[in-house]
C-alpha cells in the first residue's frame, strides 16, 4: 500500500511508491524546463494558425489548412528546380545542338552533360539496367565493350533516341529471335544439336557429334544474323555468340530455351519522352560508363 510522507533527509514529499525499503522522492521539475514546455505548448498554437497543418475532409476530399503565411514545401522545391534548371539552359541548349563528338572535348560543357546525363539515367534507365547500369537478365550491362546494337555515341544516341522493338517510334531498332521450336520451324533434335554447337563456339563443354550436327542447322537457320562464325550483326541487333556475355544466359538450359521460344526485349524510344538535351546528355553518360566505342 502506498503511504506518502515526508523525506528526513531532504525535507521533499515522497510519491509513495517504495520497493525493497526505498522510497522515491517526488522533486519537482526544474522551473527552467517547465517555463520551456509552456513556451512550445504557445508556440505550436502560433504554428498551426501561420504554418500549414490540420488535415480536414470537404465534399471534394481531403485537404488542410494553409496557414497565414501560404507556405507549401512543394513550391520550395519547385522554385529551386526551376533556378537550377534557368542556370543550366544555355549549357543545356548547346548540348542539345552541338556534335556529340564535340561535347565530349568540351570540359565544362562535358561536366555539365555527365551530370545531366546520370540524374536521367537514375531516374528512367536504372529500373531495367541497375542503378550502376550492370545490368542483369535480359537488360544490357552498359560498363563493359559488349554492344548489340553498337557502342559509339552515334549508334547509343540512335538506341535511346528510337528504342528497341518500340511500336511507337516508326525508326525503332527492329529485328527478332525467331522462336524456332514454338513455331514449328525445328523439332527438339535440331534445337538440342544447334544448342551445343552454339556451346562450342563459345568455348564451352559440348556434345562434338551434336555439335557437328548443329553445324548444318547453324548454317541453315542462323548464319543470315549471326554471321558464319557466330561472331554476330550489329546491324541486325544479332549477339555475338562467340565471347562469354550473354544476355539471356549462355548454359546448355537457357540456348535451348532462347532458341526454342525467341527473345523480344523492348527499350523504350526515350525521343517521345526526353528533351533532345537529356538524350544526349544520357548518350554522353552511358558512353563514359566504360564501354563506349569511338565514332
Amino acid at each position: 500500500m502506498s503511504e506518502k510522507h515526508k523525506d528526513d533527509v531532504t525535507g521533499v514529499e515522497t510519491t509513495g511508491h517504495s520497493w525493497d525499503g526505498i522510497r522515491e522522492l517526488n522533486n519537482p521539475l526544474p522551473k527552467w524546463w517547465v517555463y520551456t514546455f509552456y513556451v512550445c505548448i504557445l508556440w505550436s498554437f502560433a504554428y498551426w494558425v501561420v504554418m500549414p497543418t490540420w488535415p480536414y475532409l470537404t465534399g471534394d476530399g481531403w485537404t488542410y489548412t494553409k496557414g497565414v503565411i501560404g507556405y507549401e514545401q512543394r513550391n520550395v522545391v519547385t522554385n529551386e528546380l526551376a533556378a537550377i534548371a534557368e542556370g543550366r539552359s544555355g549549357a543545356m541548349e548547346r548540348i542539345a545542338t552541338m556534335p556529340l563528338d564535340e561535347i565530349a572535348t568540351d570540359p565544362a560543357l562535358m561536366e555539365v552533360a555527365l551530370g545531366a546525363g546520370k540524374a536521367a539515367f537514375g531516374d528512367n534507365c536504372a529500373p531495367c539496367h541497375g542503378s550502376g547500369a550492370q545490368g542483369s537478365t535480359g537488360f544490357p550491362n552498359l560498363n563493359d565493350d559488349d554492344w548489340i546494337w553498337g557502342g559509339t555515341l552515334d549508334d547509343i544516341h540512335t538506341t535511346l533516341q528510337h528504342g528497341i522493338r518500340w511500336d511507337a517510334d516508326d525508326e525503332t531498332r527492329l529485328n527478332m529471335m525467331m522462336a524456332y521450336g514454338r513455331d514449328g520451324i525445328l523439332d527438339r533434335a535440331e534445337i538440342s544439336d544447334a544448342a551445343e554447337y552454339v556451346l562450342l563456339l563459345s568455348n564451352q563443354a559440348h556434345d562434338g557429334e551434336a555439335a557437328v550436327r548443329g553445324a548444318e542447322v547453324f548454317a541453315s537457320q542462323c548464319v543470315a544474323c549471326h554471321g558464319e562464325a557466330g561472331t554476330g550483326n550489329r546491324e541486325l541487333g544479332a549477339p555475338n555468340l562467340t565471347d562469354a556475355i550473354w544476355l539471356y544466359g549462355g548454359d546448355r538450359a537457357a540456348i535451348v530455351e532462347t532458341v526454342s521460344n525467341g527473345r523480344s526485349g523492348v527499350m523504350p524510344a526515350w525521343g517521345t519522352r526526353l528533351d533532345e538535351g537529356t538524350i544526349r546528355s544520357l548518350t554522353l553518360f552511358v558512353h563514359s560508363l566504360g564501354g563506349g566505342e569511338k565514332q
